[in-house]
């Protein structure tokens, strides 16, 4: 096999997105709906979307500490 053909598939097996990364584009994905459709940040808020927001960082706390240990293995 030539050079140029081992950087190519070398470069393609890295390209690969990591855990951490996945799991942040889901919290900014899961913001965005939560401000559009259920309006987290509108005026009058409520106890409830509070809580749904704190849960929802949460949620990226415990998968980013999952990731992060899982990728370390």
């Amino acid at each position: 096999m030539s050079n140029k053909l081992k950087n190519v598939i070398f470069l393609k097996k890295n390209k690969r997105m990591s855990n951490t990364s996945k799991v942040i584009i889901i919290y900014i994905i899961g913001l965005i709906f939560g401000a559009l459709v259920l309006g987290i940040w509108d005026a009058e808020t409520s106890i409830f979307k509070a809580l749904l927001g704190l849960g929802w960082t949460a949620l990226l706390l415990i998968g980013l500490f999952f990731a992060e240990k899982n990728e370390n293995k």
